[in-house]
């Protein structure tokens, strides 16, 4: 067997030259907690209520989509599709981002528009394809009939009246932060554990590292150094365009941020997304376009780097990517409020 196999990190910084304190920088293991912003710290009364409002279909106008229809807590995070299904069919034109490790994210969404978590969670309720609301007034009044939450927005925010659509969104937000999924082979290696990474995942850090991958993918979550929140890391896809694949897939069909901002120099640009568990989120990129973790890998190379990998540098950096699946923490899912002799009209 090799000798990369038995003296882990070791092994790591003889093989890409990196002194201790640069392999440090370079190589991140993720936190286990995740920041929380003063004004909404994280409580158990309060991680329960964003569960069950996370996991509610009726917050939706149809009573059939939740946060977790796109965004699926007991798999990756995300749906594996192209693009989400909401209310009524209606099929969205990006893929849903995963939101496991969502809080190590400066901003959300892949355009960067929510500069929280908090305000992320407003968006997609009232968004008419994702679930359909025509307003949150409509939807607080719907919770403050179902006597659940208001026993439950009670014991989170300390208030019987504490049933608003700002409460909903921190609830929701504080949950999302408990979504971590730490300790990966990958994390266990950073952080001095021998014989956790095969020899093909150590060719393929050193990689990843060599062809250039780190230079937007670093930090402990791969996706751009460590920033306040609010403070988007982005990068424009595709830096370098290709005929071939831009008519195979599209990517350039969306203009990204500027959709956003109004401003032309922003076209095509994204937040940079985590790799973390990317084994587990086909399909990738904004559009969902390419279906599998190789092809994904071949595309990166030659639209962001200019660089045509070989096979086996696709497949030691593929192998790389599947050290970055972390656990996932146990989760009891929540018997949702009861509406007891009767239901919303729902659209």
């Amino acid at each position: 067997m090799s000798k990369f196999k038995f003296i882990g990190l070791a092994a790591t910084l003889a093989a890409t030259g990196l002194s201790g304190a640069a392999m440090a920088a370079q190589w991140q293991a993720l936190p286990t907690k995740a920041p929380e912003p003063a004004d909404n710290p994280t409580t158990p009364a309060k991680v329960e209520l964003g569960k069950m409002l996370y996991l509610d279909p009726r917050l939706s106008s149809s009573g059939t989509v939740s946060c977790n229809s796109c965004h699926n807590v007991m798999a990756g995070g995300e749906d594996n599709r192209g693009g989400s299904v909401g209310v009524k069919g209606q099929v969205g034109g990006r893929s849903a981002p995963t939101v496991w490790n969502s809080a190590f994210n400066s901003v959300q969404f892949w355009d960067g528009r929510a500069a929280s978590l908090e305000a992320q969670a407003k968006g997609p309720v009232t968004n008419p394809i994702e679930m359909g609301m025509k307003s949150w007034d409509d939807v607080v009044a719907r919770l403050k009939e179902i006597p659940g939450y208001r026993q439950g927005f009670a014991a989170a925010f300390g208030s019987a009246d504490a049933i608003n659509v700002d409460n909903a969104a921190k609830a929701i937000a504080a949950y999302e932060r408990t979504l971590i999924t730490p300790n990966s082979p990958y994390d266990q290696h950073v952080n001095g554990k021998t014989g956790v990474l095969t020899e093909q995942q150590v060719r393929g850090m050193n990689a990843f590292a060599e062809v250039g991958c780190v230079s937007c993918h670093s930090g402990p979550a791969f996706n751009g150094p460590t920033q306040a929140e609010g403070t988007g890391f982005f990068m424009k896809f595709p830096t370098f365009p290709d005929a071939a694949l831009e008519a195979k897939y599209g990517f350039e069909k969306d203009i990204g941020r500027a959709e956003v901002t109004k401003n032309e120099a922003d076209k095509h640009f994204y937040k940079v997304p985590t790799l973390r568990n990317i084994a587990l989120t086909a399909p990738y990129f904004h559009n969902g376009k390419v279906m599998d973790l190789p092809t994904a890998v071949q595309v990166m190379g030659k639209t962001q780097l200019n660089k045509d990998l070989s096979e086996q540098q696709v497949n030691d950096i593929v192998a790389f990517l599947n050290a970055l699946t972390g656990e996932f923490p146990s989760q009891a899912m929540p018997h949702l409020p009861d509406y007891p002799n009767k239901t919303f009209a729902y659209e």
